[in-house]
């Protein structure tokens, strides 16, 4: 089932994770349709991801899978990504 997420997380240096989006969507291409990126006014450094997901639980298995460790330091991601997911109103 398709859903509308957001992620967000700090990055060490905003230029050089920007260069990382074609990397961003290859590596999570079987999980969702679309991703938009934001960054935050008041700190250029922390970013915002809003993310059509089409599998959560390959989405999340991808993002925390240890092997993307290595393309996650070269993008300067900091840890935790905070992952917000729709509620029921």
């Amino acid at each position: 089932m398709k859903q509308t997420i957001v992620t967000r997380h700090k990055v060490g240096n905003i230029e050089t994770w920007l260069k990382g989006h074609q990397d961003r969507l290859d590596v999570f291409a079987s999980a969702i349709s679309d991703l938009k990126t934001f960054q935050d006014t008041d700190d250029p450094n922390s970013v915002v991801l809003v993310i059509e997901v089409t599998d959560m639980q390959k989405f999340e298995a991808i993002l925390n899978d240890p092997s993307n460790k290595a393309l996650k330091d070269k993008h300067t991601v900091l840890e935790p990504i905070k992952v917000s997911v729709p509620v029921a109103v």
